[in-house]
């Protein structure tokens, strides 16, 4: 079955200017792009079009939220299903955008346990559907630090020790907590330190000190480019697009698991989607057991459900074990950093204002 790319400004484009771009038995589906939008091609929509006959148009976005707010507020929603971070969908939830999702109506586990209790917590919310864990992390090119590797979130911020250019995604979230760990503050005391104003200070003066050796990044898909052209010693990345760079590639890279940030993405339905019930039921048959085990075998990303950990096998090449490469692994728990979605359905806009007005600084 053909699946269409579009952009996500094409979309928004058609559906302000009264553009169709989905028939009855179609549905709109935005995520990432690369890796991350193959492995759900996968796992969901290759086998929920054979099991129903319907259609998936599958739209690559540097952000898929982005779309949403103006296309509620227009009157006029093209896309049926967006893949976002939690943030975006704890916000978009309270300003009404996004439509309620029972959590009755998902599959429960093979064992017959509710879903909502299989679910890892947190994973469910009034208006979205996890299906993934995932991290930000940091990852360097083996080839240019062969004898002393970085291994610490103070490595990458030091460019004496380890010279070189750094990829950061441009945008506040991460970064400030990464810059408080590099400068010393603990994981589970970094959102108490941004909570002031004097934490803020502290993240952008840790900042300062790289700020003339970054590159700035904005699509997942950028980071292991940046790193294979060599214009980046270390970049941080999404932890599931250096794992296929490495292990599908056969890229030179290494992933550098402490400071990571660990997060959500979530499936949401905006308000007023063509088809909110086709949508609903491609979510239900998304995040059941089954098919999120089996988007582990395409992505280095965590299961949301708890039932689906057992059914964790290989990577799709049948070779490589992917428990060790979630995320969530016992070795890579150390200093890890639970992204605080509360705080940042708060400040995100503000800290934001913020971020752009020292990049232009």
């Amino acid at each position: 079955m053909n699946m269409t790319r579009l952009t996500a400004s094409t979309v928004l484009a058609a559906s302000l200017f009264g553009a169709t771009l989905a028939r009855a038995d179609e549905i709109t589906v935005v995520s990432w792009g690369g890796a991350y939008t193959k492995s759900q091609v996968e796992a969901y929509q290759k086998p929920w079009m054979e099991k129903t006959g319907n259609k998936v148009n599958s739209v690559d976005a540097d952000n898929p939220a982005t779309p949403i707010k103006a296309q509620v507020e227009a009157g006029n929603v093209s896309i049926d299903v967006a893949d976002v971070e939690y943030s975006d969908a704890v916000r978009f939830c309270d300003e009404g955008l996004i439509v309620p999702i029972d959590p009755a109506t998902l599959p429960a586990a093979p064992d017959g346990t509710a879903a909502e209790e299989d679910f890892i917590k947190g994973a469910l919310t009034d208006c979205a559907v996890a299906s993934i864990v995932w991290s930000t992390v940091y990852a360097y090119d083996k080839s240019k630090f062969p004898d002393a590797p970085p291994k610490t979130m103070a490595d990458f911020f030091d460019t004496k020790k380890f010279p070189g250019k750094r990829g950061l995604r441009k945008a506040a979230k991460a970064n400030l907590e990464m810059a408080l760990m590099a400068d010393g503050v603990p994981a589970d005391k970094v959102y108490e330190e941004l909570n002031t104003p004097e934490g803020v200070d502290r993240a952008f003066k840790k900042l300062d000190t790289i700020k003339s050796d970054i590159v700035w990044w904005e699509a997942g898909a950028q980071p292991p480019q940046l790193l294979a052209d060599g214009e980046v010693a270390m970049t941080t990345a999404y932890n599931g697009r250096i794992f296929n760079a490495a292990i599908e590639e056969n890229k030179p890279f290494e992933i550098v698991w402490d400071g990571q940030i660990l997060d959500f993405d979530l499936f949401v339905i905006p308000k007023g989607a063509p088809h909110e019930e086709l949508a609903k039921d491609f979510i239900a048959f998304a995040t059941d057991t089954q098919r999120l085990a089996d988007q582990a075998k395409w992505i280095a990303y965590g299961p949301a459900r708890k039932s689906s950990a057992d059914l964790v096998g290989k990577f799709q090449d049948g070779k490589t074990d992917m428990a060790p490469h979630m995320p969530t692994a016992p070795d890579h728990m150390d200093n890890a950093l639970v992204n605080d979605f509360e705080f940042w359905a708060d400040h995100d806009t503000e800290l934001n204002e913020r971020f752009n007005a020292w990049l232009a600084s």
